[in-house]
């Protein structure tokens, strides 16, 4: 089969290469996908389970990309819930070969059935981007309605889920990113926007909820403005500072299949707006993730037509 490798780290994405490799067998509880559609995320190359695996041995080269959509094509031993021809989207494991390849095998528990109407190129968009917003909202952040939420980097592919997704909770949603994201930011239904560049971050007050993607310093004077019993949510590292009466969270988003469901569910009855800014084919993948320009959205490499 054909997979996007790598094998440096140091060359980041310009390292990335089209190989042919073997197609993988399912184990215990997996399954073979078919991949119709892959996203990536461009931080994966710097994590260290795309290097190693769980015992920490060098597992280069490896095929990256971690969201898919796709068909099942085979079943491993003892696994249960999915079917052979099945539509399916999800989640591969972080420490094993991923999706950016015609297949790949993933535990079925991570997947979830991908229903007809909805597009591969779509389904191959949410699970990242949506768990992350869901489970950082709604576990972590323990949203409920008529509270306040910061959302950083509100035009990118987790801020658009998490401010429709607070939006629908009940939510009054602060966005905040770069003037040029301003209008975006209020399309996919912020009720503010502070450009990070010329605003006051201050001035937005106290909010019960900041979900944070970016870290370093902004990341420390939000923490001044959670007001007491709120939290502060961060997908960008331990946080380095803490709101004075609330909480700090920082997590690493899992798999999860009636999650996966919910979000599909908002998708096909219009409460959900993906975020896809560029689609390729596998075979324009290294180019893709190698771009002139600021990239709007979420990269999706489509593997079959």
């Amino acid at each position: 089969m054909k997979a996007i490798v790598v094998t440096d780290q140091a060359a980041g994405t310009a390292g990335m290469t089209l190989v042919e490799r073997p197609e993988p067998q399912a184990a215990i509880n997996d399954v073979v996908v078919e991949v119709h559609a892959s996203g990536f995320v461009p931080t994966e190359l710097a994590w260290p389970s795309t290097w190693t695996d769980r015992l920490d041995r060098d597992r280069a080269p490896s095929i990256p990309g971690h969201e898919l959509a796709g068909v099942v094509t085979a079943l491993g031993y003892g696994t249960t819930g999915l079917s052979v021809g099945q539509r399916v989207f999800g989640l591969a494991e972080w420490h094993r070969d991923g999706t950016l390849a015609e297949h790949v095998a993933v535990e079925a528990r991570n997947l979830a059935p991908l229903p007809g109407d909805v597009d591969f190129t779509v389904g191959a968009s949410l699970p990242i981007s949506g768990l992350t917003a869901w489970q950082g909202l709604f576990e972590h952040g323990r949203l409920r309605a008529g509270q306040s939420v910061l959302a950083h980097g509100a035009a990118g592919a987790v801020g658009t889920m998490v401010t429709q997704l607070a939006r629908e909770a009940g939510a009054y949603v602060i966005a905040t990113g770069r003037a040029g994201d301003r209008q975006k930011a209020l399309d996919f239904g912020a009720q503010e926007f502070v450009d990070l560049e010329n605003d006051a971050l201050e001035d937005v007050g106290g909010v019960d909820l900041v979900f944070d993607v970016i870290g370093g310093d902004i990341q420390k004077r939000s923490a001044c403005l959670v007001r007491a019993g709120g939290t502060l949510v961060t997908i960008a590292g331990p946080p380095e500072a803490r709101p004075a009466d609330g909480l700090a969270i920082d997590f690493v988003v899992e798999a999860d299949r009636a999650q996966l469901g919910e979000i599909v569910q908002r998708v096909r009855d219009g409460r959900l707006r993906t975020n896809i800014g560029t689609v390729a084919t596998l075979d324009d993948a290294v180019a893709a993730f190698n771009p002139t320009e600021r990239t709007k959205g979420k990269t999706i490499i489509r593997i079959r037509p």
